[in-house]
């Protein structure tokens, strides 16, 4: 058989083998991903939601123009990127097998790295294999990759990020999503993603999960029930909802078949198989490195950085880089990755109930076990204030790494400070001029402009709005409240549109003052 020759394989190209190609790439290594798929890019594509972070992490840009920038990063640094070749084998001294068409091609590198990514968890229900059954991954590949609607109506099971994100996807697809369930007690994502879907009026259905999907041929219905600790069904809590797609987002496991095929020393102690590595990637086998989501599941803004730190180490390993520069570039990244794992998200904090901010106030139960801030826990965060005139409501109140709204605002608004996971301040005495760069710039869609007293007993709101049918100006309707009822009657008086925005729409709406501080949505009569 004959065998090729390359210097750096890479299996993957998602955010992490993208990143390690590039930068190994830079020093001068030869490197060459192969991916499966038709196209580059992995993860990214699928994800049209802004980023958190800071600007170094790509902060408030979408997933995909992340993909793009990568792709074009990737060609500018030389990097072959081979696609539908799916690679099938690793095994000693670095030999690759990788099925290409009917033809399955022997390589051997002198590194390999492995960003083969995760795989969706699946729980077993009665009815769990039917068609309309799917992964929450699955109907994020249907909709932002092959533009084809999961379902009409939807029931999303999971409250993590990757379940309040597709959950918000879903109705910006045109679904209708029925509600949210967990099992956990708690909203487990980011705050920030419940609220934008709580908003809209989904009801989020906590310390519950299914029981049973309905339907012969497909889905036609869900039973969800009440759990004890336990996680025993409570007789007499059932809940039936009339869908035809279940979306299950119960977290992911790494693909790290590869790795273990190979011999690499694996980590089984959270009933997975993940690979032991050092910060760099570097696995028990000299040359083997693994990258994102295969060696633990972070966010990709982490796969990214990770990869670059793998790509230095690699060019290293095959003598392109000295120890010296390898490991001045190694503290540069690690620094920009550490303060991604702070707050109240963070890695050391998993499975931790968290009482107070960092700032030492108490955190919104309401948010934990309904999906948005209660009127009566708001006005104790330093986000939201009183002012005469316009001026911006920040209503983030979990301690998580991202700051553009600070870097948005021209006119010193809005402060984080030094530390990007402080809560953001809405500064007193400042002079907003309506430019609505913060509210289209916060990755969360929390931040909102508020004006009092526009005309007598009326003032405006100004909300993110990433949603089709788009209300135009003069249109009449009801201002939601932050759990999505109805509570006012509001009337659009303005729609703003700018490539500076990047696809975040800002709607303008009138409502009576009484509801000036608590109307966050828009619904047409």
């Amino acid at each position: 058989m004959k065998v090729i020759k390359k210097e750096l394989i890479v299996a993957g190209a998602g955010p992490a083998g993208l990143s390690a190609a590039i930068e190994a790439a830079k020093s001068g290594v030869k490197a060459t991903v192969f991916d499966e798929n038709a196209a580059p890019g992995g993860q990214l594509f699928k994800q049209i939601h802004k980023f958190f972070g800071s600007k170094e992490h790509k902060a408030k840009i979408r997933g995909f123009r992340i993909g793009q920038q990568l792709l074009e990063e990737a060609k500018k640094a030389g990097v072959e990127v081979v696609l539908n070749a799916a690679v099938i084998g690793l095994y000693p001294e670095k030999e690759v097998l990788v099925q290409q068409g009917d033809e399955v091609v022997h390589y051997k590198g002198d590194a390999v790295l492995v960003a083969t990514g995760a795989a969706e968890n699946m729980v077993n229900f009665r009815g769990w294999t039917l068609p309309g059954v799917i992964g929450a991954g699955a109907a994020q590949t249907m909709m932002n990759l092959h533009h084809i609607k999961p379902g009409n109506r939807v029931f999303m099971l999971g409250t993590g990020n990757v379940g309040l994100v597709v959950a918000f996807q879903l109705m910006q697809a045109g679904c209708e999503v029925v509600a949210l369930a967990d099992a956990a007690p708690r909203v487990g994502g980011y705050g920030v993603h419940a609220a934008k879907v709580a908003r809209t009026g989904v009801p989020f259905y906590l310390s519950h999960t299914i029981k049973e999907v309905e339907g012969r041929d497909c889905v036609t219905g869900v039973t969800i029930a009440q759990v004890d600790p336990q996680f025993h069904f409570i007789p007499g809590t059932e809940k039936h909802f009339d869908v035809d797609t279940v979306c299950v987002a119960v977290g992911l496991s790494p693909m790290a078949q590869l790795l273990k095929m190979d011999g690499v020393e694996m980590d089984t102690s959270s009933g997975g198989f993940v690979p032991k590595c050092d910060e760099s990637g570097a696995t028990s086998i000299p040359g083997i490195y693994a990258a994102g989501d295969v060696a633990g599941i972070e966010e990709a803004s982490s796969a990214m950085i990770e990869g670059r730190m793998s790509g230095a180490a690699i060019a290293e390993y095959l003598g392109y880089l000295d120890h010296e520069a390898r490991a001045a570039r190694e503290r540069e990244l690690d620094a920009s990755l550490e303060s991604l794992r702070q707050g109240m998200f963070a890695p050391k904090n998993r499975g931790k109930k968290i009482e107070k901010t960092e700032e030492g106030i108490a955190v919104s139960e309401n948010l934990l076990t309904h999906g948005y801030v209660a009127d009566d826990e708001i006005s104790r965060f330093p986000g939201f204030r009183k002012q005469v005139g316009i001026h911006p409501v920040i209503e983030c109140t979990q301690n998580i790494p991202c700051n553009p709204c600070q870097d948005a605002c021209r006119k010193g608004c809005i402060s984080i400070g030094d530390q990007i996971t402080s809560l953001p301040i809405s500064v007193e005495g400042s002079e907003c001029i309506n430019c609505g760069m913060c509210v289209a710039s916060c990755s969360g869609q929390a931040i909102f402009l508020v004006e009092e007293d526009t005309e007598p007993g009326y003032g405006e709101v100004t909300i993110p709005y990433e949603f089709l049918p788009l209300p135009q100006k003069d249109d009449r309707g009801f201002g939601l409240s932050r759990s999505g009822v109805p509570i006012c009657e509001a009337e659009i008086t303005n729609v703003r549109s700018s490539a500076a925005f990047d696809g975040t729409r800002l709607v303008t709406m009138k409502v009576p003052m009484e509801f000036i501080d608590r109307a966050r949505f828009y619904k047409k009569a």
